[in-house]
């Protein structure tokens, strides 16, 4: 493998306006070649919106979803690829041919779909339904794979994505600054998100703290650390639906160190390059070769029912 260089990107979505998130998409895609990037990333449903689908009938969602790779968005996509000569990642609400819903996350490049993904645990809206597998391709030599928001909280899905060869692990996501039992969790007033340009402090205290940063910091580099990946971090920034967003898309190498982050409040990317030698300089390479499976195999493989509680769901909340 040679060295890639890959891009992560943050941006004020408009709920259920594809065309102009595509127009974003494809703004800063420009932007990324231009800069050298191989790949961009977006963030999860970066073009149908995300929040405002928990209010959506099952005929609404079908009629936001589309085909893949069918659909109009995936030949948007395609043309940005092409005109650019880079690789897109970009997220939307997928529906198949028997119309079942589902989270879907794909990857673009010149000559069309190169690999979709399915959000294993779903819960924006009821109608949506599971995916069911894993998911790793090659871009440019390099294995990837795909985990969507919630996905990566279950160490077990990145550990196995890790194990079926990739290297690199998109991480789309429309997360932070929502309710939740942890300490310090909760919305971020709106009013800061209006008031940014004049002060730009108290907005930044909230984003970075407990709320926000300060939250995925503890478990972001950790899954990177301890898998010895490049985790490729996307978030949105600004207003989704009614929730305020945080942004700090990200990439952390193998380390567990931050090597490209957005830090700014508006529509941006970041590039890094990414280096196949640190994948085997990490801890988390040797700690993989020194897994002994017979020991715990059957009890991560017991039986076991899903239970799956999101607090900010919860009607007192939304």
């Amino acid at each position: 493998m040679q060295p890639i260089k890959i891009s992560t990107a943050q941006f004020e979505n408009k709920s259920g306006d594809k065309n102009y998130n595509l127009s974003v998409i494809e703004n800063l895609a420009q932007k990324a070649a231009q800069e050298g990037s191989d790949v961009i990333a977006f963030h999860e449903c970066s073009i149908t919106g995300y929040t405002f689908a928990r209010k959506l009938s099952r005929n609404q969602m079908l009629d936001l979803a589309e085909l893949i790779p069918e659909g109009p968005s995936i030949e948007r996509l395609t043309q940005i690829a092409r005109q650019n000569n880079i690789v897109v990642l970009a997220g939307l609400f997928e529906k198949d041919k028997q119309e079942n819903l589902y989270k879907a996350y794909v990857c673009v490049d010149s000559n069309g779909l190169v690999a979709k993904y399915r959000k294993l645990h779903p819960f924006i809206n009821p109608h949506l339904t599971a995916g069911d597998s894993y998911c790793v391709f090659e871009i440019k030599g390099w294995k990837c794979g795909i985990l969507i928001c919630y996905d990566n909280n279950v160490i077990e899905n990145v550990r196995a994505t890790r194990l079926l060869g990739a290297d690199v692990i998109f991480m789309p996501h429309v997360t932070m600054c929502t309710p939740s039992t942890r300490p310090g969790a909760g919305f971020v007033d709106p009013k800061l998100w209006e008031n940014r340009e004049l002060d730009p402090t108290s907005l930044r205290l909230e984003f970075d703290g407990m709320k926000g940063r300060g939250w995925l910091m503890k478990w972001l580099p950790a899954r990177a650390y301890d898998n010895g990946i490049y985790a490729v971090f996307s978030n949105p920034i600004g207003m989704d639906d009614d929730q305020l967003k945080n942004g700090c898309s990200m990439i952390v190498d193998p380390f567990g160190d931050v090597i490209a982050e957005c830090r700014s409040f508006n529509n941006e990317l970041v590039t890094a390059t990414l280096s196949p030698e640190k994948l085997r300089q990490a801890g988390g390479y040797r700690y993989i070769q020194a897994r002994r499976p017979e020991l715990y195999k059957h009890i991560i493989g017991q039986n076991h029912v899903p239970e799956q509680k999101v607090v900010w769901l919860n009607p007192e909340n939304t």
